[in-house]
């Protein structure tokens, strides 16, 4: 746990080799045999990604107008953290029309699960959700894909889309709920906007849980690829509990959430809120984030993690909070400005308790993020093990 009062701890950026040069993460792409920037290896498969060559940002649905993530970003994008091909799906919301794409037929697909695009008619349409759409653990996978025109909506009343294997009404898992293999939930080409977890219990251990005012992930695996998050909400007040966009408590066997060619904020106005990571936040789950735009994202709690006394707690991460013990972080092509904590890591809060996790940032620019209390690094809290991993980076 990290308290209020600023820690020295004598950080040194490490200038390791870098994938390549260039302002606001236009750096090249990663060398394919390893070195630093390579991903991972050893990794399962996320649905059903193509391992030779992407499909287009609206596989599935032609004509989609969204453009998400940083568009200088360079960094590689290895085959399992790519689009699904949705050219074939196992079920359409809508029947051509607007009338027809309901927030209850989009709820409906998503309990039933599978490869989910929609059909809407031409034009670029707001689906409100009246209820939370939830997955069901029996679920193999789930693939949501927007073709580029879609936006659900929370009204800011509701969160938008619920996955949780620990969530007996979602049926019961197999052996350890933490662990499951399944579902496999992707989100791609779609805007998320105005959802709001205001007011759900905060502990990890109740099934609906704190955090995650868009998407709330607990188990399985997720993925998230060119797609626009704006307007979430959470919690003002807090230790630990974050994640206007997104909150995600577990994955299988430690495997990494991807991020990719994603927008969180984008302007002013259009950023997320909440007591810890204005945009995301895990406590002990690993995320690559790769090519991806965080701004004008807010931390908007006080008191830090562990709570001071007289205050609710909170206010650290004002795009990315990150908590737990053996867990890594890798930023690479991404874009990272105007975010804001009350209290520290104006863009990133990083601890490692154990110290054995690991923050990676490559070929990114990060600048004008303030943290109003305390950062190890321009607009980084961080602490773990050894140095942070910096290359081919402008962090001011």
């Amino acid at each position: 746990m990290v308290f209020r009062t600023l820690l020295a701890l004598g950080v040194v950026v490490a200038l390791l080799p870098a994938c390549g040069g260039g302002s606001d993460g236009g750096g090249g792409p990663a060398p394919a045999g390893g070195g630093p920037c390579a991903p991972p290896g050893g990794q399962a498969p996320l649905g059903a990604a193509s391992t030779t060559k992407a499909p287009t940002p609206t596989a599935g649905t032609p004509g989609g107008t969204l453009r998400a993530g940083n568009p200088n970003g360079k960094a590689a994008v290895p085959a399992e953290a790519r689009a699904v091909d949705t050219s074939r799906p196992n079920r359409v919301v809508g029947n051509g029309t607007p009338a027809s794409c309901t927030g209850k037929a989009v709820a409906t697909a998503v309990a039933a699960g599978g490869v989910i695009t929609f059909s809407c008619g031409p034009d670029p349409i707001t689906i409100t959700m009246t209820q939370t759409a939830k997955v069901k653990n029996s679920t193999k996978r789930v693939v949501l894909d927007g073709g580029g025109k879609v936006t659900l909506s929370g009204a800011g009343k509701r969160r938008i889309l619920y996955m949780n294997t620990c969530d007996d009404a979602q049926g019961p898992p197999p052996g350890d709920c933490t662990n499951q293999d399944h579902p496999q939930l992707t989100v791609q080409n779609l805007t998320f906007a105005s959802g709001s977890s205001i007011g759900a219990d905060p502990d990890p251990e109740v099934t609906n849980g704190g955090g995650g005012g868009a998407l709330y992930v607990r188990g399985g695996r997720l993925k998230v690829v060119n797609s626009r998050f704006v307007k979430n909400r959470c919690d003002s007040g807090g230790p630990d509990l974050g994640g206007a966009a997104i909150r995600v408590l577990d994955q299988n066997r430690d495997l990494p959430v991807y991020v990719v060619s994603s927008t969180f904020g984008g302007a002013a106005g259009q950023g997320g809120a909440c007591s810890n990571g204005g945009a995301l936040s895990s406590i002990g789950v690993s995320w690559v984030i790769l090519n991806s735009l965080f701004s004008h994202n807010e931390a908007i709690g006080y008191g830090a993690n562990e709570a001071a006394n007289g205050t609710p707690g909170g206010g650290n991460g004002g795009a990315i909070y990150c908590d737990g013990n053996t867990f890594t972080l890798r930023i690479a092509g991404t874009l990272m400005e105007r975010n804001h904590a009350r209290e520290g890591g104006g863009a990133i809060f990083y601890v490692s308790n154990d110290r054995s996790g690991t923050l990676r940032i490559e070929s990114s620019t990060l600048r004008r993020n303030p943290s109003d209390e305390f950062e190890t690094i321009p607009g980084i809290f961080y602490r773990a093990n050894g140095e942070a991993q910096i290359t081919g980076s402008k962090i001011t």
